[in-house]
């Protein structure tokens, strides 16, 4: 080879080094960015999330016979994504919206709340208000996205007799007709003034009778299903807020 051509052949593979070694340390800068970024990322999204709690809590504070329904009901719409959308339990207003689905009752009267008994037609015509009242108080709040639609949904049903709008079928955002389910079940579940719990059986009866009528056929199986695997594998109820 000619000296020059070597030289020139040399002096490329340094060039060449160089550039690897610039390429690399941007790399390093670039995932160390990344890093940080996603670190801040995830606690602001925790500190959100536990204002979004917060703020859930209290108002589950007021209603005194729900106490524990609001993690109860998180976690059952949880374990009953994870099999119906899997995918939707990387979304965090997915669960904002599950925490903050009853968020409008901070604009119901104790006197309806708390009433020791079954309400009246004029008091359920304000109680159902509540998901209207929510929306307005968490619309406005843009990182929550998605949790709108769940706050605004939760009480529409599969054959559009719910409220607010009277949404039927698919038209009811996914999350909200699984969160509607998890809802109704813990409310059958537990005790109330007016009524004991029903056993977990029965309540497992209304749902299947309830499916394509009250509840989402697809997600009411995937609810029984689920219930069924925890009883064959002898784990509790409570073991899906494990």
């Amino acid at each position: 080879m000619h000296p020059d051509h070597a030289d020139e052949l040399d002096l490329t593979r340094r060039q060449l080094l160089l550039f690897a070694d610039d390429l690399q340390t941007m790399v390093e800068r670039e995932k160390l960015r990344r890093t940080e970024v996603e670190q801040a990322y995830r606690e602001l999204s925790s500190s959100y999330l536990r204002m979004v709690r917060t703020l859930a809590e209290v108002v589950e504070a007021r209603d005194s016979y729900t106490r524990s329904h609001l993690d109860r009901t998180y976690q059952f719409a949880m374990a009953l994504t994870r099999r119906v959308a899997p995918e939707l339990t990387t979304r965090a207003a997915i669960g904002y919206g599950y925490l903050l689905h009853d968020i409008g009752k901070v604009g119901i009267p104790d006197s309806i709340l708390n009433k020791p008994g079954p309400l009246t037609d004029d008091e359920w015509r304000v109680m159902r208000t509540h998901p209207v009242i929510g929306v307005t108080l968490v619309e406005p709040l843009k990182l929550l996205g998605d949790a709108v639609s769940i706050v605004r949904s939760h009480h529409e049903r599969w054959d559009g007799g719910g409220y607010p709008e009277g949404l039927r079928g698919e038209d009811i955002y996914l999350p909200a007709r699984i969160f509607m389910l998890a809802d109704a079940f813990d409310a059958m579940t537990t005790d109330r003034p007016y009524r004991k719990a029903l056993p977990i059986h029965v309540a497992l009866e209304e749902v299947e009778s309830h499916a394509g009528s009250q509840f989402d056929p697809e997600v009411a199986q995937a609810w029984l299903a689920l219930i069924d695997e925890l009883e064959r594998e002898g784990h509790p109820l409570t073991a899906l807020s494990g």
